[in-house]
């Protein structure tokens, strides 16, 4: 039963893959397109972040996620590199736990 799953899993990636190949040329020369493409993947992780720094299944949470998720935005804008920014964000969800 796990192995259908995998398989139509795979079988729709790749026919999402297909339907963005398939696009006709006209459509990817518009201004607009071009605009909003390289956005779209910034969004996506942005929701990502946002629901698993918040909630906890179906309810909102706010607990040492934030905190930590505050921590590696101010690291961000320090300009630091990404293994710093990691490891002050682990850093300060294990003191905060710990305290």
């Amino acid at each position: 039963m796990i192995w259908a799953g995998v398989l139509i899993a795979s079988a729709a990636c790749y026919g999402l893959k297909l339907a963005g190949l398939s696009l006709p040329e006209s459509w990817l020369r518009d201004a607009r397109l071009q605009r909003t493409v390289p956005l779209i993947p910034v969004a996506l992780l942005a929701a990502l972040v946002a629901i698993q720094t918040f909630s906890t299944g179906q309810h909102l949470v706010l607990d040492v996620r934030v905190v930590s998720l505050g921590v590696a935005i101010i690291a961000v804008a320090l300009r630091a590199p990404f293994l710093v920014v990691v490891v002050a964000a682990s850093a300060t969800a294990a003191l905060i736990r710990l305290i």
